[in-house]
C-alpha cells in the first residue's frame, strides 16, 4: 500500500471548496454521476474511433445505497483509470499543485472553469470518507483503490476488479444522513440527471407481488437520454411536444404553442420553451425555464440567458457555451450570453409572427392568453417593441381584433377631438362600466377592452409610442366631454340655481374611505342619465402606475378623485331644483339679501385698497376686510345648512346618489341595506 499527501492541509483546501464551489451540499450528486457519464461516453468515443477494440458491454451507471454500511456508490462502465492518471486528475488537482491551485484561484473562484478533477471534491460536502476503486480501460492496467479521509493524507493501492471503469464510494457522513435516504437520492437524481446521455439506474424496478411491493431484475433507470430537445424538430408532431411538456410540469394546462430552438453557429444552442397559461400574478410564473450544459441540469435561474420578459415561458434550454462558474451555479459575464439572449428574443418574435401571418384566427382566439408575453416584453424592451407592433391586437368590447394600425384607420373618422387628438376609449371592466360603454356606442365610439395585467403600463407606453393620440376611460368624463369636437355650450342654470342644486346633492354624499367628491351641473339632454359619477383619468392612471414603478408611491397615498355630474335636463333633477326653491326660498332670502350686501361691501373694500400699498393699509381697514369675509363664510353656512335640512329628507336625492354609487361599484354595506328599503318604499 501506498501512503501519500496531497500536499495541502483540510484548513485550507475544503473551506475554499465550501465557498467558492459547492456551498449547496446536494449538488455533489450531479457532479458525481457527471463524471460517470463523462467517462461512460469518452469509451463510447474511443470505440467509434477504432482505439478501443473491446466490447462495450452495458454502460448504464449504477447508483446503490447500502444503509448498513452508510454509503453511496456511483459505478461506470467508462475508461477508468491508471494509477498515474489518479495522481494526476485527483491528487494533483487539475495538473498542479494543490498549493498552487489555492494560490492562484483564492481571489478569483471564477477562473476556475474547465480544471478537471474539481467535481470530485464536492463528494466531501457529504463524506468523512471516500474511496476510488478504478480500473483503465487500456491493455494491461492494473485495478487500483485510492481512499482519503478528507485529510491531506490519502492511500491507494493495487485490488482485484474484473471490469473496467470506476466505483466511487462515499460513506456519508454524520450530519448528512439525508444523502442515505431513497427518496432524498430519487429526489435529486430526477431533479439533476433526469436527461443525461446515458442510462442511470438507482436500484432495480419494482412491482407488487403476494401483496407487498418487491424488486424485480430489472434496473431502475431514472433518465430518457434523448430528450425532445435533442431531436430533429421535422420528425417530431404536436403530440410530441405536448407530452413532454406534461413530462416537464404535471398537471399543467395544455401550452398555447411552443418554440423549437435550434442553432450551432455562432454558438451552440438547443431546447424548446413553451407558451404557457397564465392565470394569476405573473410572478409566479417565473423561473420555470430549465437550463442544461450537455444534458446535464444546472439551473432554473436563467435570468441573463432569457431576456426578463421571456422568463414567464416555460421549458428548456440547453447550451455548452453558456459560461457557468466551476460549480455550475451561476451564469458568468460573456459576450455569448448576450448574443443567446438577442437570439432567443429574434426567434420568439419571428415564431409569433409566422403564426400571425399564417393563420391570424387563431391567434387571435390565443390573444388573451398571449398578450402578457408580448406586452411584458414591449414594455421592457425597445427592440421587442419595434418587431411586436406589427402582430400586437387591440380587442374591443365586442370580441374583435385589430391590429394597431387597423385600429387607427377604424377610429380616426369618427374619435379625433378638436385639436387633431385620436381618442381610444377603453374599459378595464365591462360589466361595471356597462353604462358608460353603451353611451359611447350610441355615438358610434367603439371601445377597447383593456382588463389585463399589465394594460395599466401598456397605456402609457403607447401613448408615448402613437402620435397625437391620447387613452381615455369611458367613464373618466360625461360621454359628451369624452372626445371634445367643439367649444361646449355653457349651462343654461342660472349661478345661483346652478350652486343651490349643487348643493342639495354635496351636502348629502356619503363618507366613503379616502374617496373624494366634487360636484358638477351639466345640460347633458333629457335621455340622459340624471346623476353621473366619474372618475379623474390622470389621477387614477397615477394611482394605477404607482403599482408597476417605484418611486410613484406617493400617489397611492391620495384620495381617490370622483366627480358627481347632475344632468340639469333630466326631468327628476329639474323636479328637485324647484321642490329646493319652493321649500327653501323663505328660508333663503334673508341669507342671500345678506351674502349680496356683503359680498358687494367686500368688493368696495377691496376697491379702496387695491391703489396702496401694504404698509399704508391701515390695521381697522385690514380688520374690516377680514371680518366681512368672516361673515360671508357664516353667512353661506347658514344657506348651506338651510338646503342640507331640505336635502336631507329628500328621498329622491338619496336614490339618485345611491344609484350612481350603485353603479359604480361603490355602495356597500349599511349603505346598501338602506338604498334596498328606501327602495321598497319609493315603489309603494
Amino acid at each position: 500500500m501506498q501512503k501519500g499527501n496531497i500536499g495541502v492541509t483540510t484548513e485550507n483546501i475544503f473551506p475554499v471548496i465550501k465557498k467558492f464551489l459547492y456551498s449547496d451540499h446536494e449538488i455533489f450528486l450531479r457532479e458525481m454521476v457527471s463524471n460517470a457519464v463523462d467517462a461512460t461516453q469518452k469509451i463510447k468515443t474511443l470505440a467509434e474511433k477504432g482505439d478501443f477494440k473491446g466490447e462495450l458491454g452495458d454502460l448504464t451507471v449504477q447508483i446503490k445505497l447500502d444503509t448498513e454500511k452508510g454509503t453511496l456508490t456511483i459505478s461506470d462502465r467508462g475508461i477508468g483509470m491508471t494509477e498515474d492518471e489518479i495522481d494526476k486528475y485527483i491528487n494533483q488537482i487539475a495538473f498542479s499543485g494543490v498549493n498552487d491551485f489555492l494560490d492562484k484561484y483564492k481571489d478569483n473562484a471564477n477562473a476556475i472553469i474547465g480544471h478537471f478533477g474539481l467535481g470530485f471534491y464536492s463528494s466531501f460536502m457529504v463524506s468523512k470518507q471516500v474511496e476510488i476503486i478504478t480500473k483503465s480501460y487500456k491493455e494491461g492496467s492494473k485495478a487500483v483503490k485510492w481512499s482519503c479521509d478528507g485529510s491531506p493524507a490519502y492511500t491507494i493501492e493495487e485490488v482485484e476488479k474484473v471490469d473496467r471503469g470506476s466505483d466511487i464510494i462515499l460513506h456519508i457522513d454524520d450530519d448528512c444522513k439525508e444523502f442515505l435516504e431513497k427518496n432524498k437520492i430519487q429526489e435529486l437524481l430526477n431533479k439533476y440527471c433526469r436527461f443525461m446521455p446515458v442510462p442511470v439506474a438507482f436500484g432495480k424496478k419494482s412491482e407488487w407481488k403476494d401483496g407487498k411491493m418487491v424488486d424485480t431484475e430489472e434496473d431502475n433507470v431514472i433518465n430518457n437520454i434523448e430528450p425532445l430537445w435533442t431531436k430533429t424538430p421535422s420528425t417530431l408532431k404536436d403530440e410530441d411536444y405536448k407530452n413532454f411538456y406534461r413530462e416537464l410540469y404535471p398537471m399543467q394546462d395544455e401550452p398555447l404553442f411552443w418554440i423549437h430552438l435550434n442553432v450551432d453557429y455562432p454558438f451552440n444552442l438547443t431546447g424548446i420553451l413553451y407558451f404557457p397559461k397564465i392565470k394569476a400574478n405573473i410572478e409566479l410564473q417565473r423561473n420555470k425555464i430549465q437550463l442544461y450544459c450537455n444534458q446535464v441540469f444546472v439551473t432554473d435561474q436563467v435570468e441573463g440567458i432569457v431576456p426578463e420578459f421571456l422568463t414567464l415561458l416555460h421549458g428548456v434550454i440547453d447550451s455548452p457555451d453558456i459560461p457557468l462558474n466551476v460549480s455550475r451555479s451561476y451564469l458568468q459575464s460573456d459576450a455569448n450570453v448576450k448574443k443567446i439572449s438577442t437570439y432567443i428574443t429574434k426567434k420568439v418574435a419571428d415564431r409569433l409572427q409566422s403564426i400571425f401571418k399564417e393563420d391570424r384566427k387563431a391567434y387571435e382566439e390565443k390573444w388573451d392568453d398571449l398578450k402578457i408575453f408580448i406586452h411584458y416584453g414591449m414594455l421592457s424592451q425597445e427592440d421587442f417593441y419595434d418587431r411586436a407592433k406589427d402582430f400586437a391586437l387591440f380587442k374591443d368590447v365586442d370580441n374583435k381584433y385589430y391590429t394597431y394600425e387597423d385600429y387607427k384607420t377604424l377610429i380616426k373618422d369618427n374619435q379625433t377631438d378638436k385639436d387633431g387628438n385620436l381618442v381610444y376609449l377603453y374599459t378595464n371592466n365591462q360589466e361595471e362600466e356597462y353604462t358608460y360603454i353603451q353611451a359611447a356606442k350610441q355615438k358610434d365610439y367603439n371601445v377597447l377592452l383593456l382588463d389585463g395585467q399589465l394594460d395599466s403600463p401598456m397605456v402609457s407606453m403607447l401613448e408615448q409610442k402613437f402620435e397625437k393620440s391620447r387613452f381615455t376611460r369611458v367613464d373618466a368624463d360625461v360621454v359628451d366631454r369624452l372626445i371634445v369636437k367643439e367649444d361646449s355650450k355653457k349651462v343654461e342654470l342660472e349661478e345661483e340655481k346652478r350652486d343651490n342644486l349643487s348643493q342639495v346633492f354635496k351636502s348629502q354624499m356619503p363618507q366613503i374611505g379616502q374617496a373624494d367628491f366634487q360636484v358638477e351641473v351639466q345640460a347633458l339632454g333629457q335621455e340622459s342619465q340624471p346623476v353621473l359619477i366619474t372618475q379623474s383619468e390622470y389621477m387614477r392612471r397615477m394611482k394605477e402606475m404607482s403599482k408597476f414603478q417605484a418611486g410613484m408611491s406617493f400617489y397611492s397615498q391620495m384620495p381617490d378623485s370622483y366627480t358627481i355630474v347632475l344632468n340639469s335636463d333630466h326631468a327628476l333633477v329639474k323636479s328637485i331644483l324647484e321642490d329646493c326653491e319652493n321649500k327653501t326660498t323663505e328660508a333663503l332670502k334673508p341669507i342671500v339679501s345678506e351674502l349680496k350686501g356683503l359680498q358687494a361691501r367686500l368688493a368696495a373694500l377691496h376697491q379702496s385698497q387695491s391703489g396702496k400699498k401694504p404698509e399704508e393699509i391701515t390695521q381697522d381697514e385690514k380688520d374690516d376686510v377680514k371680518n366681512t369675509e368672516e361673515s360671508i363664510s357664516n353667512e353661506k353656512k347658514k344657506k348651506t345648512e338651510v338646503i342640507a335640512n331640505y336635502a336631507k329628507d329628500n328621498s329622491i336625492v338619496h336614490q339618485l346618489i345611491d344609484l350612481a354609487l350603485l353603479q359604480n361599484g361603490m355602495l356597500k354595506g349599511q349603505a346598501l341595506d338602506a338604498f334596498l328599503r328606501r327602495s321598497v318604499e319609493l315603489i309603494k
